[in-house]
């Protein structure tokens, strides 16, 4: 069984829902997941658009969350679990879709991590750069979902 990640609130590759972008509550899509390999002891979840004008923009930055979560609710806000990285809108959590008016669909890409370790040893606040080097060394499987959202 592979590592699987469902976002709940959109189809794979469907629109995000308003509520969960700059133009609504900005509030983090429900996510599930499953299928983890043997020896994993932790998760980590990156959000981001590699669509950004200015190269890909950080939306979520989650780590060290406990093996035994499988799921983060609709509104998931910093602190309740895990530590939190500093996203590119310089804030803790996350930050939903906001790509500039006039565009093309941005795509968002949920990136879960199976990890080996309960602790990447890195703090809280960390930028990206950071957690993917923390990753690199820890990662034992790896599950994506796109959803896409455009501004009028």
């Amino acid at each position: 069984m592979d590592l699987d990640l469902i976002v709940t609130a959109f189809p794979q590759g469907g629109e995000i829902p308003r509520l969960h972008t700059c133009d609504g509550a900005d509030l983090s899509p429900p996510l599930e997941w499953s299928g983890e390999p043997l020896g994993t002891k932790g998760f980590a979840l990156i959000v981001d658009d590699p669509d950004a004008p200015r190269g890909t923009w950080n939306h979520w930055l989650l780590y060290d969350l406990p093996a035994s979560v499988h799921s983060l609710a609709q509104g998931f806000k910093p602190g309740q679990l895990g530590r939190d990285g500093i996203n590119d809108f310089g804030k803790r959590g996350y930050g939903g879709p906001c790509p500039p008016k006039g565009h093309e669909p941005h795509r968002y890409f949920f990136r879960l991590y199976a990890v080996d370790t309960e602790s990447l040893g890195i703090p809280d606040g960390v930028r990206r750069a950071d957690l993917d080097r923390a990753l690199q060394r820890h990662t034992l499987a790896q599950a994506e979902y796109m959803g896409r959202y455009q501004r009028h």
